[in-house]
């Protein structure tokens, strides 16, 4: 017999389970592809991105790789709304430097009970090894949104979401000068050769993301020079002689830089 509730008598408050959800830091480079991969994220219920992890160059103080201007790096941080972290490699830091000092940051990230790291990676196994390997010994697992998935859907999820971006750094094995401060659109992906990934996953070109739905306001920025850097001012651990590419014939002698201008 069911007991019958009196007048007067409150119900009993109903019980509701609330999800933890996994905290963790994002390895931003500032590309479209970390921009993509982190909107994943923001609208993910697992997740809970608490700050933003850069490797920058101390000697160039910019970041490392894609050459942007470390003001423009905070301008994008300020539009995101999440806290920066930066950590300096040397002029000609090595793998083992880069190790050490990532290992220190995400052991006071690890203390702090952050147990994930997320990456734009999408299809470099080797790459996503390493990092994961890495973090086992932490403690911490990898986070991948847009791992395994076709470049060119991703490209066009990229502009459906109104993300702008532009190059920054383009592989001189792959494209000229001409690409180096271009606009990211669907004409820039016409034009590129069959043999570069739209994405640039091999390494093709970088990106600088300035305008999207992860930005309360886009990042202003004007382009200035572009400049030709040899591999061994880029990448000190090569040969002078260039390295070979997976996608091209031809080798890296270098690549040409956008330097973007905050305005």
């Amino acid at each position: 017999m069911k007991r019958r509730r009196g007048r007067g008598q409150t119900p009993a408050p109903r019980v509701v389970q609330s999800v933890m959800k996994k905290k963790i830091i994002f390895c931003w480079s500032g590309g479209k592809d970390s921009a993509l991969a982190l909107n994943r994220l923001r609208t993910d219920d697992r997740y809970e991105v608490v700050s933003l992890l850069t490797t920058c160059n101390e000697h160039f103080q910019r970041v490392s790789m894609h050459g942007v201007r470390l003001e423009l790096l905070d301008a994008q941080a300020r539009s995101i709304g999440l806290p920066l972290e930066k950590v300096f490699v040397s002029r000609r830091g090595s793998n083992e430097e880069y190790q050490e000092k990532m290992a220190a940051t995400l052991a006071a990230h690890r203390a702090r009970g952050i147990s994930g790291c997320a990456f734009g990676d999408i299809f470099l196994e080797d790459l996503k090894l390493w990092r994961e390997e890495n973090l086992a010994r932490m403690g911490m697992t990898g986070v991948f949104p847009i791992w395994k998935e076709d470049t060119r859907e991703l490209m066009r999820e990229f502009f459906a979401l109104g993300f702008g971006t532009v190059i920054c750094c383009a592989n001189d094995a792959y494209l000229d000068e001409r690409a180096a401060g271009r606009r990211l659109d669907p004409e820039f992906l016409a034009s590129l050769p069959e043999t570069v990934d739209p994405c640039g996953e091999n390494g093709e070109f970088h990106t600088f993301a300035f305008a999207g739905p992860i930005f309360s306001e886009p990042v202003k920025f004007a382009v200035g020079e572009k400049v030709h850097r040899p591999v061994e001012a880029t990448h000190p651990g090569d040969s002078t002689g260039g390295y070979a590419c997976p996608s091209s014939p031809r080798r890296t002698k270098g690549f040409w830089f956008c330097d973007l201008l905050p305005a």
